[in-house]
Parts: structure tokens; sequence; C-alpha cells
């Protein structure tokens, strides 16, 4: 920690090395504070701490601090402290570096005719995105601390007017309920303020692209950005808006109402698929075309092992090819997926390990889990595909449609920040539910949805 000691005043000037820009030190602070020395150098220090604090430092931010713990929390922040032995007082001026990754397109969620920026690890280069897509002063930003040891900056931020007051202060509330030692990662935020943080169903949208952010903002939801997490959230949740992307009001309705109702029916068959193979493999092979029941069964004569066996064990192979992808640097990783895919289901066919409809099942399955907007509900989804296809082994179609009844049965109990999951599925509001599976041209989009906006709803003339 270098220091300067002003003898004459007997005033030190500290700072944390690495955590401030030396030249900014240098140029606005420590400058100005020798010139003082020479200029005024009968002042008392009680006049020097005035004409400091007044303007005589050429920094943006000056604050008065008379306790130890608000001048080391102010030195790790990177601010610089100017500090006064006889007062026992202290000024601290934000210095901070600006070593920073710069703003860069998003890498997670492409953009096709959005915005090609991305949040960086930086709390308020983040919100100052935001404010660039929403330039209201109703857009308000509230600032946290969280975590005892981390100190990490938390912002919540909403649309006054538009996101309802009782969720603004639930959401303020449980961040504030937040008592751990470090704020590192996103699930350090989220398990700790969801309603249900033992459930396998996401409840938190996550991010990484600030005109997404803006979107449901606008919509009537509460983001939250933490520093050093390149990523916002956002609350609450609701299944539908895990099944929506920017690029749908970019597009012609008609477009857009295709490529919705193909992401629902892509959801259903990366679901239902494996396990209804399954079952009618297994126990209902009256409901198969003769024809494709005796393909099928000359596909199968030389496999020596189960139909739930192949389809379990080509789903865990499908998940350790999406694990080598992901953790291999780029280029190694693409290249493993692809040929480990090609030469290890060709040569598995060719054995006579797998049937080659297992393969076909899995991998439309698989492929159609890939149209997942949300990679949190596709890690859920590829989870329930497991399970499914381990209760159609056990008791065919019966445990197959006993088992879709009770997901919808516990979705239709589960709640986010007091709004139901399932919402606007189990709500009364017709129009709002035309909204999620079709949409509509713009200039009809008039109005928010009531299940999330406040006294604001109307969106447009």
């Amino acid at each position: 920690m270098p220091g300067l000691m002003l003898s004459l005043h007997g005033v030190s000037l500290c700072w944390l090395d690495g955590l401030v820009d030396g030249v900014t030190v240098s140029e606005d602070v420590l400058r100005p504070l020798t010139d003082l020395s020479r200029t005024i150098s009968s002042a008392t220090e009680a006049q020097l701490i005035d004409t400091l604090q007044r303007g005589a430092a050429y920094s943006y931010t000056v604050r008065r601090r008379q306790a130890l713990d608000d001048v080391v929390t102010d030195m790790v922040n990177g601010f610089c402290v100017i500090c006064f032995d006889t007062l026992g007082e202290a000024l601290t001026f934000d210095t901070r570096t600006k070593l920073t990754r710069s703003v860069s397109q998003p890498t997670v969620e492409k953009a096709i005719k959005g915005g090609k920026d991305a949040f960086v690890e930086t709390l308020r280069t983040n919100t100052s995105l935001v404010r660039r897509k929403l330039r209201t002063p109703e857009l308000k930003i509230r600032q946290y601390v969280v975590g005892r040891l981390s100190g990490t900056g938390v912002a919540l931020l909403y649309i006054d007017g538009v996101a309802q007051q009782g969720t603004v202060n639930e959401a303020v509330k449980r961040i504030g309920a937040i008592d751990i030692d470090g704020l590192i990662s996103s699930g350090d935020l989220e398990e700790y303020i969801v309603d249900s943080p033992h459930s396998p169903l996401p409840q938190l949208l996550h991010t990484e692209r600030p005109d997404t952010f803006a979107m449901h903002l606008l919509d009537g939801r509460i983001g939250i950005l933490v520093d050093g997490l390149p990523v916002g959230f956002l609350l609450p949740a609701d299944l539908a808006a895990f099944m929506r992307v920017p690029e749908d009001s970019s597009m012609h309705f008609a477009v857009a109402s295709m490529l919705t109702l193909l992401r629902w029916i892509a959801l259903i068959i990366s679901l239902l698929l494996p396990a209804a193979f399954v079952a009618v493999s297994m126990y209902h092979q009256e409901m198969l075309p003769v024809q494709l029941l005796l393909s099928m069964t000359s596909a199968k004569q030389y496999v020596p092992f189960s139909v739930a066996t192949e389809v379990i064990a080509m789903l865990l192979a499908f998940e350790l090819l999406q694990e080598a992808g992901l953790r291999l640097p780029d280029p190694v990783g693409q290249t493993a997926s692809i040929i480990g895919a090609l030469i290890v289901g060709q040569s598995a066919v060719e054995a006579k390990v797998v049937s080659p409809i297992a393969v076909i099942v899995v991998a439309l399955a698989g492929i159609s889990g890939y149209t997942m907007p949300s990679q949190d509900l596709g890690g859920t989804v590829r989870l329930g595909r497991l399970l499914l296809v381990a209760a159609a082994a056990f008791m065919g179609i019966y445990a197959v449609t006993a088992c879709a009844a009770l997901l919808i049965w516990y979705m239709s109990g589960l709640e986010s920040f007091g709004k139901a999951y399932t919402a606007p599925f189990t709500g009364s509001d017709a129009g709002t539910l035309s909204r999620i599976l079709l949409k509509r041209p713009n200039r009809a989009n008039k109005f928010r949805s009531g299940h999330l906006a406040g006294w604001n709803r109307r969106r447009q003339r």
C-alpha cells in the first residue's frame, strides 16, 4: 500500500496498488495536494480539508469519513484516501482503475437484428448500457452491497409505474436478507432470492444482452445486475418468458408466430419423444403401423440390449459429447463433438449395439432441445427426459402420462415473486395467452401483460 506523508500538516495519502489509476492519483489528487501545501502552508488541517472538499482536488466523487471501517471500504473499492491525523478524519476520492474488459458482442445469445453489445464484469458499465436503451427518468436504480467479505455491488433496476411496487418491495427485502461471505457466482444470488430454491426449474431469467434486459423491464419485470458478473437477472420469471427471444419483435408477425409455435413443439418433442418411443416399443406395439413395426423389428433383432437401455445409453452419450464440447477450447471442442457424434453413432449402429431408430429418436430430441432460448430451461428438459424414459421402461405410456400430469400439476403450484410460474396459461386473460403463442402486429400490441405490469399498462397510443 504505497503512501505519501506530508509532514507539514500531518497528512498522508494512501491507496491500494492495482485498484486505482496511478495517473489519476498523480494528476487529480497528489498534484493539487502538494500545490496546496506550498501555497497555504500556514493553513490549519480544518481549512485544508474544507478546501479539498470544495474542489481543490479534481475528483467527481469526494467523501468525508470519520469511521475507519468506511475508509477501508472506500479503499478496497478503488478510492485513494487523504488522512488528517490531528482531526481524525479522512477524505476519499474515486480513482478506480480503467483496466476493465471492453464491451463486446454477445457470445451465448446471438443477435441477428438486435444490438451487438453485451454486459461486462463492471457494474457501472452495465447500468450505463441499460441507460442507453431506456433514456427515461422513470428508470430507477437502487444499489446494495452483498457479501461480508466480498462487498459485491448489486443494482436493482425497474421502471417506476411499469413494474408493480409490491414486487419491487419483495425483491428489495430478499436482497437485503442475503447474509453470506461472498457473492461471486450467479448461484450465490439466485438460490437466496427465488421462491423454491430446491426446484430444478429455472426461476430467474438470465441474459447477457442489454436490449433483452431493457425489453423485459418494459414488460414490467425487475432487473438485477451484479458487479463482477457479465449477466443480468430478471424477475419474476414464468415459463413463457423462457421461450421468448428478442428477435421476435423484429420479424413479421406471421414468421414470428410460426417460429414461436415451433419452439413450443420442439419443447414437447425434446421432453416426451424418447419416453414415448420406449413406451410404445416395449409395451404398446399395437399403436404402430405394420410397416413401421416390421422395420423397427428387423433393425432391432440383432441388438442385445433392451430399447430402454439403448435409449438411456444414447442420451448419456449425448450429454457426454455436449460436456466435452463445452469444456474443451472452441476449435477442439467443435471438432470433438462433431467427429465424436459421427464416429460413435455410426460405429454403434454397424456393430449392432444400438438400433438406427434409437439413434434417430435421440438425435431428434437433442436437436429439438437446442431450440430452447434459455440454457437453464434446456438443462431441466434434459433431466426430465431421462426421468421420463426410466418411467416409460417401468410402466409404459401410463407412467409417461402420469409423470407429465404430475409435472403440469407441480408447475401450476410454483410461484416466482408472487406470480404464477405457468401464467398466463393458468389465467383468464385470453388476449395475453394469444400473445404468448401467436405474435400480433406491433401496432395491435397496445397493452402490457396484466400479471406483470403496474398501473402503467399502456405501451402505445
